[in-house]
Formats: C-alpha cells, structure tokens, sequence
C-alpha cells in the first residue's frame, strides 16, 4: 500500500451532541486527497446531523497536528489539470467548514505546516499546545500558500501573514500564533489543553442551536464569494506544483526524510 493510500478520517458524536472529526496519516498526519475527501464528508455528515452541538476537529499522535499536503501525491501530478484538482480539495475542506451550520472547534496538539495551517484557520475557535509552532513553508518548494490564504488572513491579518509567508522556512510559536489571533487559547499541554476542551465543548452544547447558527454566519460574513475564489486559487497552485523547480524540491525533501 502506498503513503497516499493510507491514513483515515473518524466521526464520532457523543450523547451531548459533541461530533468528533479525527484523521490520521502516517507521515506525519499529511492530506492526500482521499483524506481531503473524507474531511469534507464527516464535515458534511457532523454539520447536518440534528444531534451534533459543536464539531471537534483533531488529529492522532502527540506530535504534529497536520503536515498539510502529501508531497507524495504532489510529485505524481501529471497535468495542471490534475494539480487543480489536488489543491481543490483543501478548498473544499476550508468551505465545508465556512458552510458547516455548526461552530467548529478545532484541536492543534503539535506543529501545523502548511494546509494545517489552513485547517486551524478554517475553525471557529482554535486551543493549542505550547509546541503547536507554525508554518508556511510552500514559497520554500516552489508553490504559494494561495488556496488557504483567504482563510488564513481572515484570522491572522495580512501584515502577519506575509511574515509567516515570506519567512517560509521558519517556525513561529504558538504564543506567536496566538498574539496574531489564529489560536484562541495556548495550553502547556495535551492534558490541560483536553481539560479546557471538554469544558468549553460542554459548554457550547448547552447553548441556544439557532443562536449558535446565528454566530457562526457572523464569523463568516464576507465569504460568500469563496467557493469560486479558492477554486481560482487552487487552479494556479495546480499549475506552479508542475514546475521543475517545485519537483525537484519535493523530491530532495522527501529523500532527505527518507
């Protein structure tokens, strides 16, 4: 079995109404697109389910909360055709969580890079770890981060953004990424940062549903036109991931990993 057909996405609802995304990827929680995929429907299967309050969005391990894209499936993209398509799928996941008619929290314990950057955009509300630092590594293999841009500014602000662009092969901290705003809360922990979780989860169960609703099209407003946009954006990526330069430094990185 090849990398990009292994990981797998779990849903989960608890009898509070708590609904539990969690996914897994063995290099280092990666996205290939059949993980994408799966995102978007427990997104869709959560969001529509009358019994689910709030939506937990997680992934395995200790360590790293989401690598972002699988570069093994990038080096197998033949055709810009193919490239959009990839990159496509993390406009779905952004705009199926924009879409979702329920707060999305989601749940970073360790290093997000990339599309896990997007991810941790993409939710409503964000607890961290201590050793959640960040980045944006893509200028550094040819590509930019374009698909999750929009969702990234809207939390972080276009002056941190093009810090966390242009020094793309450097990690932030979390304190850092919490002082921007795409994390809420920062946790010295796994454990204290679960027990904050649940808290807050409960909490959020026991609120108003349509009040709920009323908010999250709030936080959202101004987005409208992104289903389109980050289309768009996935196009250029799709074409730029093709370019010798980008494969020739996927391909050093995943030898130096190997």
């Amino acid at each position: 079995m090849s990398l990009t057909e292994k990981g797998s996405v779990a849903l989960t609802i608890s009898q509070t109404g708590i609904a539990t995304i969690s996914f897994y990827h063995p290099a280092q929680n990666s996205l290939p697109s059949r993980l994408l995929d799966q995102l978007v429907e427990k997104i869709d299967l959560a969001g529509n389910d009358p019994q689910t309050k709030a939506i937990l969005m997680k992934s395995e391990g200790d360590r790293t909360f989401c690598a972002g894209a699988s570069f093994d499936e990038l080096l197998q993209i033949k055709t810009k055709e193919q490239g959009a398509a990839f990159f496509a799928g993390f406009a779905r996941v952004i705009n199926a969580c924009r879409k979702s008619p329920k707060i999305i929290i989601a749940r970073v314990q360790g290093k997000a890079v990339g599309g896990g950057v997007g991810l941790a955009a993409a939710a409503d509300y964000c607890l961290a770890t201590e050793f959640a630092s960040i980045k944006l590594s893509e200028l550094a293999i040819g590509i930019g981060p374009f698909v999750i841009s929009p969702a990234v500014i809207r939390k972080i602000g276009l002056p941190a953004f093009s810090q966390l662009t242009i020094r793309a092969s450097d990690f932030q901290t979390a304190q850092w990424a919490k002082e921007k705003g795409l994390y809420n809360e920062v946790y010295k922990d796994i454990a204290e940062m679960d027990v904050a979780l649940d808290a807050l989860a409960q909490k959020l169960a026991s609120y108003h549903p349509e009040a709920l609703n009323g908010l999250k099209q709030i936080l959202w407003e101004g987005t409208a036109d992104w289903d389109e946009l980050l289309n768009q954006r996935a196009a250029v990526s799709g074409e730029l991931v093709l370019s010798e330069f980008t494969q020739q430094a996927l391909r050093a990185f995943l030898t130096e990993k190997r």
